[in-house]
């Protein structure tokens, strides 16, 4: 009897080490696919540039640092 409570037993823990693997694999792959910067901290020159624009001019005034700025976070990852 203790031959068929092995057999059963092995499948079970393998499933399980299985599923650990497929969790563990789809946060590797979430991890990746997210920009590794914070959009706070990404592109400060082009932040600084628009803001002390924004700041001097007006919104209307500042439309080339804006885009600026927004291709920037975009070559960084962030979907702006």
């Amino acid at each position: 009897m203790s031959g068929a409570q092995l057999q059963s037993a092995s499948p079970a823990l393998t499933i399980q080490g299985s599923q650990k693997n497929v969790g563990s694999v789809a946060v590797a792959t979430a991890a990746e696919s997210k920009p590794k910067k914070k959009i706070c901290c990404a592109c400060p020159d082009t932040k600084r540039l628009r803001d002390e624009c924004i700041v001097e001019h007006g919104e209307s005034a500042c439309t080339k640092w804006i885009e600026a700025h927004r291709l920037c976070l975009r070559a960084e990852g962030f979907n702006v």
